[in-house]
């Protein structure tokens, strides 16, 4: 185990661009994938690098979280690993939530100091990716910075959306700007790798991915004034701290909003995803539930789909999309371009039986209904004959059973469609 660092997960805000998946959980809790949490990213990414001392900063419904982690992340009772979460608290010395990244990590630190490291390790909890961090400490430690941000090469259609920097030719970095207007780009260009070239990859965005020295972050952490890593403390320390750029090639994503999130999940059913699953040596490990296998029945089709484990479906059509635990869809049913997040616990026959006698709609999916470019959120009810057909014709809307947000229909938590509902 690596001992000289200790990770530090930040779990983001209200996550507002992320609703309605984040009305009832915070961001690191959306489930992803059909069975996994975004938190059980960067908390893979770690154990995989054998970093094995994490805290997972939180503020805004933290139920959900703290109870998949305390489910899942157990390690020996003789090791000193931990997975711990750190709502935050009011305390006589700090009556304040977490005012950003910076914010949260300082009013953190008495409980990170009571760990012996020699690096901080400091992710979000909201991207996709698969990274050896060891690669990085190795870069920082040879380097003799003080601080490593990690970077990606990025189009010039795609840095206005990032912290844009430069670096000189030791790829120390030289100049910040958060955001940058296009007209500003052609000054900002960075020397990156000829495949990042040949993708017209011309400039460097921080990932949001940060390893400081203990001492240097113990004494940033001392100023109350800033509130912010990437908008405050990195610009400021440009120019009296040495900070690296550690250029990272691989696949990443920043799940920000409903699009990028939609995107990220059906881009698993690709033939050779950008995001491998499959990776032997880069495992993302997950909450281990006792589940049967799927049961595919009634000359059921299914076509570049991701199907998790638990699931019934009965003659249905799936299409180009992701279908979550426990999900049960309906004979006749077609599900394309869509994710379905599935359910957390199933009905026994007696009380589907009930339920039908007495008019309820079952959880899961009826017969009959057609479902286009939506995610179904957890454990809801969708009767039969449904037609939910998303599309950019559609106006972005919110309403109490479904969200639409850039022609993505989004149904809510436990929300229950009648027969022949349709959007």
């Amino acid at each position: 185990m690596n001992y000289n660092v200790l990770a530090i997960i930040l779990g983001g805000g209200q996550g507002s661009r992320l609703a309605p998946l984040t009305e009832s959980r915070s961001k690191p809790a959306v489930p992803i994938a059909g069975k996994y949490r975004l938190v059980d990213i960067p908390i893979s990414n770690c154990i995989n690098s054998d970093i094995k001392r994490m805290f997972v900063l939180t503020q805004f419904n933290s139920a959900s979280l703290n109870q998949h982690i305390k489910n899942t992340y157990h390690f020996s009772h003789f090791s000193t690993a931990f997975v711990d979460i750190l709502a935050a608290e009011q305390t006589p010395d700090n009556p304040t939530w977490f005012q950003g990244t910076a914010d949260a990590v300082r009013q953190c630190m008495t409980h990170f100091m009571n760990h012996d490291f020699d690096y901080a390790l400091i992710l979000s909890g909201d991207q996709l990716y698969q990274m050896d961090f060891n690669k990085m400490i190795k870069a920082h430690e040879k380097s003799g910075a003080s601080i490593t941000i990690a970077t990606l090469p990025v189009t010039a259609k795609e840095a206005p959306e990032f912290g844009i920097l430069k670096t000189d030719h030791d790829s120390f970095i030289t100049s910040f700007i958060e955001k940058p207007n296009a007209s500003l780009l052609p000054e900002w260009t960075s020397e990156v790798s000829e495949e990042s070239k040949a993708e017209d990859k011309h400039y460097l965005a921080s990932m949001g991915i940060y390893i400081f020295n203990r001492d240097l972050l113990v004494q940033l952490m001392r100023n109350n004034e800033t509130k912010d890593f990437g908008k405050e403390i990195i610009p400021q320390a440009i120019g009296f701290q040495k900070i690296l750029s550690y250029q990272y090639e691989g696949y990443w994503t920043d799940i920000g909003n409903i699009d990028s999130f939609f995107e990220a999940n059906l881009g698993l059913t690709d033939d050779i995803p950008k995001f491998n699953l499959f990776d032997n040596s880069s495992k993302i490990y997950t909450r281990a539930r006792v589940l049967p296998p799927s049961k595919i029945t009634g000359a059921s089709t299914i076509d570049k789909s991701v199907v998790a484990e638990g699931c019934i479906l009965n003659g249905a059509t799936i299409e180009h999309s992701v279908i979550g635990i426990r999900s049960r869809v309906g004979y006749g049913t077609t599900i394309s371009n869509s994710y379905l997040m599935g359910n957390d616990h199933y009905q026994n026959l007696e009380e589907i039986r009930t339920n039908d006698l007495n008019g309820i709609i079952n959880i899961g999916v009826g017969e009959r209904c057609y479902i286009n470019n939506t995610i179904v959120d957890k454990d809801c009810r969708i009767g039969n004959d449904v037609r939910l057909n998303g599309g950019k014709h559609l106006e972005d809307t919110n309403t109490p059973l479904y969200t639409i947000k850039d022609g993505i229909i989004v149904v809510k938590k436990g929300a229950v469609l009648p027969d022949g509902f349709t959007v």
